[in-house]
């Protein structure tokens, strides 16, 4: 079967992603592009005889290579050469689409321009004219709506063709430049051909118009070369550019971006007519709402409480049939394997470690589907423009609280998206508060604690933690801004796209695509860590301690018998002996098992830890979970679970546990504060390092703990004062 490769390109927000969606369905890979940290997507599919490799191509307004996305976009289609490039274009917004549309026709693979959105286009009054578009440039175009799957189909069969034709097939047309630029381009093409410079992948009128522009990415690539050849070409781009700003008086690299946007606005003239009747523009009215200076605030808070409140009460359901799955199945287990170390391994160290967590899937589904439907919908980038007023106090613009927002989801992607910050010091301080805000790893920690402690109110106090997260990141942004990472207010220029209808099969990808993470966790670090936790709780055994509890439970049900033989002839009786005997043996053994905790190796560390976490009411066991979440924040609860020995009934027995080891709702806050503000994992500080530096991570982790712990201390000791105790 042949493989063809097809590399879609496009404007963000011009609906690419959904249109590779529509494609790949789950067929997808993500892994990062060869020597730049940015994000790649692909997937594998098959039609008309053929497997079709489709890449996905970082979004970009250009291929001028001033941020790594736009080298990434780049370098793929000059190196990895694609046998075909699909422009995704929004129709509702051609003439600057086009622009990047121009800079793919000039890399000299075949292409194929697919309007999307065409629906929107039509209902702001733009009719296009595809033919003669088509034939203006040479080359094919086709309509398509993304968030419905029309002309998808159409799509795949006309990049086949395409792709077949090869290069040698239709070559759409170039942007011709006014007589003095071609005459220019001209000369330096011909020094490329005189000095017999291998260009492989660049075709040789790009790189002379690149040279024109002064493009430093392909300029230092040539000087890799032979020097003695390279010099000449390079000298005569330099004449080159002298005469062309003595000619036009103004920079080259202006004076083509002209000269690319008049033949444009040819194009558009040619091919496109707007009705003069007015049309009701759907996205401005409802931005008129949601953006009001007044108004959007409090609808943005009110979506963020309704996102959470939705997260806990509508999970409730499903999380009880989990919980109620995992006991069955622990109870099943008792009775299949024989007494024995492994079976205590196997039940109070995996499954009341594993089990304890994964009945929050359903909370974690729900968070990650409300923040795609915030994405799909276009609401995301809203959200930067209520906050970029906010933000400017920290110093920053509404563009960075987008990673922040995206922090909600996990804090290492969110901290790799600082990426499309142009400024490097806006970068390094919003990579430092983004890990105050809340991610979903820690939600499992909050449903635990505030189900146990706050009821009704749970879903309430898990919206204030994660606005408390905000404020604290404003805070330490503005404390930053003004000690370690002085520097000016950037000015704040970003695009709002329409709004659109989410596919159902593009939130159900979105979510999917973010719980495996979580999932994985499960088979992997919280498995382990789970082990770890019991081998560290159950050793050394005491001998003492099992021995002197072995003759308090063998006293107790001494004393039963005796009872037992007197109350022969009353059942009731004996009903009511039994049940009492139970309570006194069940008691016995959980005293048993805190004591034999207390005395290994885990109880020792926590020891060595309560002086710390006392003044701010966390006891040993908890003090010793918040340890261990350093390796991923949904260990808390799973070493809870092996800690307060909850054994088989993963859910309710650690509410009843965490009641029975004396914590209060006080002291249920304090942990939820604490786990909300010091570092989410290791992997964050691990992205940390990469994206800033060792210094950075290292300061990032010591001062997120202290505040952490300085925060707690607040909540607790203040909360005794007021006699919340």
């Amino acid at each position: 079967m042949k493989r063809l490769t097809i590399a879609l390109a496009g404007n963000p927000n011009c609906g690419k992603t959904t249109i590779f969606n529509n494609l790949t369905g789950a067929r997808q890979k993500v892994g990062n592009w060869p020597g730049v940290t940015v994000e790649k997507k692909e997937g594998t599919i098959k039609r008309n005889g053929y497997e079709l490799n489709v890449v996905d191509l970082p979004g970009t307004y250009s291929l001028t290579p001033f941020s790594i996305e736009e080298i990434a976009a780049r370098d793929f289609i000059l190196n990895e050469k694609p046998d075909v490039v699909v422009n995704i274009i929004d129709a509702a917004n051609l003439e600057r689409s086009l622009y990047l549309a121009m800079q793919i026709m000039e890399l000299d693979r075949p292409v194929v321009f697919v309007l999307n959105m065409a629906d929107l286009a039509k209902s702001k009054g733009i009719s296009i004219d595809a033919e003669k578009l088509s034939t203006l440039l040479n080359l094919p175009v086709i309509f398509t709506v993304g968030n419905r799957g029309q002309g998808t189909d159409l799509l795949v069969e006309t990049a086949i063709k395409e792709a077949l034709a090869g290069p040698k097939g239709k070559e759409g047309r170039r942007v011709i430049y006014n007589r003095e630029i071609e005459a220019l381009i001209r000369e330096i093409e011909a020094s490329i051909e005189e000095t017999g410079l291998n260009l492989e992948a660049w075709p040789r009128r790009w790189t002379a118009i690149k040279l024109l522009e002064d493009d430093q990415v392909v300029e230092e690539n040539l000087a890799a070369m032979e020097e003695s050849r390279v010099d000449g070409v390079l000298a005569v781009a330099e004449r080159s550019r002298s005469r062309m700003e003595e000619f036009f008086h103004d920079e080259p690299e202006i004076v083509l971006t002209d000269e690319r946007y008049g033949f444009i606005a040819g194009i558009v003239r040619e091919a496109v007519t707007v009705s003069a009747r007015k049309r009701a523009d759907i996205s401005r009215n409802i931005d008129l709402v949601l953006t009001n200076r007044f108004l959007g605030f409090p609808i943005f808070i009110f979506f963020i409480w309704a996102m959470f409140q939705l997260t806990f009460s509508l999970g409730v359901y499903p999380m009880e049939w989990i919980d109620t799955g995992v006991t069955l199945f622990s109870s099943f287990l008792d009775t299949l394997l024989p007494q024995g170390m492994f079976k205590d391994l196997f039940l109070d160290g995996i499954v009341a470690g594993i089990g304890s967590v994964i009945i929050f899937l359903p909370n974690i589904l729900i968070l990650f589907f409300c923040i795609a439907l915030f994405e799909d919908t276009g609401y995301m980038a809203r959200t930067a423009f209520l906050m970029d007023r906010i933000m400017h106090t920290v110093g920053l613009h509404g563009k960075s609280f987008i990673p922040m927002l995206m922090g909600f989801g996990c804090s290492v992607p969110a901290i790799m998206a600082t990426r499309a910050l142009e400024n490097r010091k806006d970068r390094i301080l919003t990579i430092l508060i983004t890990p105050f805000m809340s991610c979903s790893a820690r939600l499992p920690v909050y449903i635990v604690l505030a189900g146990s402690f706050f009821a009704e109110r749970a879903g309430t106090v898990i919206f204030g933690l994660y606005a408390t997260g905000i404020v604290i990141a404003i805070l330490s942004g503005r404390l930053f801004r003004s000690t370690l990472l002085k520097g000016e207010d950037a000015p704040f220029v970003m695009e709002l796209p329409p709004y659109r209808v989410p596919m159902f099969k593009s939130l159900m990808i979105h979510m999917w695509d973010r719980s495996k993470m979580f999932l994985r966790k499960m088979g992997g670090v919280i498995l382990v860590g789970s082990i770890i936790i019991w081998v560290l709780s159950t050793f050394p055994r005491d001998p003492g301690v099992s021995a002197r509890y072995a003759d308090n439970i063998a006293r107790v049900t001494g004393e039963y018998a005796q009872k037992q033989e007197i109350a022969k002839a009353d059942p009731a009786l004996k009903k009511e002996l039994a049940a009492e005997v139970e309570a006194k043996v069940a008691a016995l053994e959980k005293e048993r098992d805190k004591a034999l905790v207390e005395s290994s190796f885990i109880g020792r560390f926590g020891r060595v830890l309560e002086p710390v976490f006392t003044p701010v009411g966390i006891d040993w066991r908890a003090g010793v979970a918040l340890v261990t979440g350093l390796v991923a924040k949904e260990v808390v609860v799973s070493t809870m679970g092996v800690l307060y020995g909850v054994g088989d009934d993963a859910s309710d027995a650690l509410n009843h546990a965490l009641h029975h080891a004396g914590m209060t709702p006080l002291s249920a806050l304090s942990i939820m504060v604490f786990v909300l503000l010091y570092v989410p994992c290791i992997a964050t500080v691990s992205t940390i390092w990469k994206e800033a530096s060792g210094r950075w991570a290292l300061f990032n982790l010591l001062y997120t703990t202290a505040v952490a712990w300085c925060f707690s201390f607040l909540v607790y000791q203040g909360g005794k004062l007021l006699g919340f105790g």
